[in-house]
């Protein structure tokens, strides 16, 4: 009878033991099916996913669906809630390989491991304006923002420029950036990028000449206005240079263009009569401030002009510039500059004119 008991005690406590042992399997099983067996479609390419900023997980999971990313939706929203991450997701373009679980891709979320830096270019000359377009066109940035961040005095002269606004400080370059990356962030880093470059030995020539930096910058934006060749930037520099001192007119075109409300186009003498204190046909000296942003070699340009006795230059008819001593030389090089563009003008009519006619 007492052998009879332990048995059926035994047999209990193997039944508990079983129903211990099942549960635990299936809890294993469970876990390891919600975190770890892989949940991205098969796939022989890898797929972008982009996170905005203020995306609900929600709205993240939705994407990851669409995009073909995500296999089983129930799962991931699952292990997000266990584990706490619903809400601590970096902003970004994605792009996720195949064969991640749930737990590597919101691991990979919460981290930005799969971010994709994108690269984006800023050609010299560019004024704020254009720059903000730029972004917004390759990141995803708020354009108002970003131009009103540049243009107000207050966060300008807090980032230790002194100046009303970033215009001719933000360094062209090719950067890469994550999608929606803040707009203050692009700022600086194209700020600081410009201070890496001006260092003491060309501020030390800044003060040489006598000139403060947003002078010098505001010189260097109008040569990287006048020229693209930069063979030409050092002999335009001492033109500006040389009227600078002789107390004349810079007569500098890029100016005019800056306050045009329709350029850039061709100009017309009744724009050389627009009443601003950046019509340089008008007013003496430079202007009150850049007019774009100018590259390196129009800032070096600027501080290390050639030393040269002209003072006048036009076009060539052949993308660079025809230079001048007087006003009379200047002159014969504006005729011929003119019959080169009728010749050219006359020439593109004929071709355009299968006739001949």
């Amino acid at each position: 009878m007492i052998q009879a008991n332990n048995v059926l005690e035994f047999l209990k406590a193997n039944v508990w033991l079983t129903a211990l042992a099942s549960i635990l399997f299936l809890f294993l099983m469970g876990a390891l099916f919600v975190f770890w067996v892989p949940n991205t479609v098969s796939r022989a390419t890898e797929l972008d996913v982009v996170v905005p900023r203020g995306a609900s997980f929600r709205s993240v999971t939705d994407s990851l669906e669409v995009s073909g990313t995500l296999r089983v939706r129930w799962t991931f929203n699952l292990a997000g809630r266990i584990m706490g991450l619903t809400r601590d997701m970096k902003v970004g373009k994605y792009r996720f390989p195949a064969g991640l679980s749930n737990l590597e891709i919101l691991q990979d979320l919460s981290e930005g491991t799969s971010r994709v830096p994108i690269a984006v270019t800023i050609p010299e000359g560019w004024r704020i304006e254009r720059i903000a377009i730029r972004y917004s066109q390759h990141l995803g940035i708020d354009t108002e923002t970003f131009i009103n961040l540049c243009r107000s005095e207050r966060y300008v002269r807090s980032l230790g420029i002194d100046a009303e606004s970033l215009e001719g400080y933000l360094m062209p370059d090719t950067y890469r950036f994550f999608w929606q990356t803040e707009e203050r962030e692009i700022i600086e880093r194209m700020l600081n990028e410009f201070k890496s470059f001006f260092v003491d030995s060309l501020k030390s020539r800044q003060k040489g000449m006598n000139m403060s930096l947003n002078q010098v910058l505001t010189l260097a934006s109008i040569v990287e206005g006048e020229t693209s060749l930069d063979r030409e930037r050092t002999t335009v520099a001492g033109v500006y240079h040389n009227r600078l001192k002789r107390r004349m007119r810079l007569e500098a075109d890029p100016t005019i263009q800056y306050i045009v409300p329709d350029g850039p186009r061709r100009l017309l003498y009744s724009d050389l009569k627009i009443d601003s204190p950046f019509n340089t046909y008008r007013n003496y000296g430079l202007p009150p401030a850049p007019i774009g942003s100018p590259g390196r070699l129009s800032i070096l340009a600027t501080l290390y002009p050639e030393r040269h006795s002209y003072l006048f230059f036009v076009a060539d008819g052949t993308g660079g510039h025809k230079f001048s001593r007087n006003y009379a030389e200047h002159q014969r090089a504006v005729r011929e500059w003119r019959r080169a563009r009728r010749e050219l003008q006359q020439q593109a009519a004929r071709n355009a004119d299968p006739t001949g006619g």
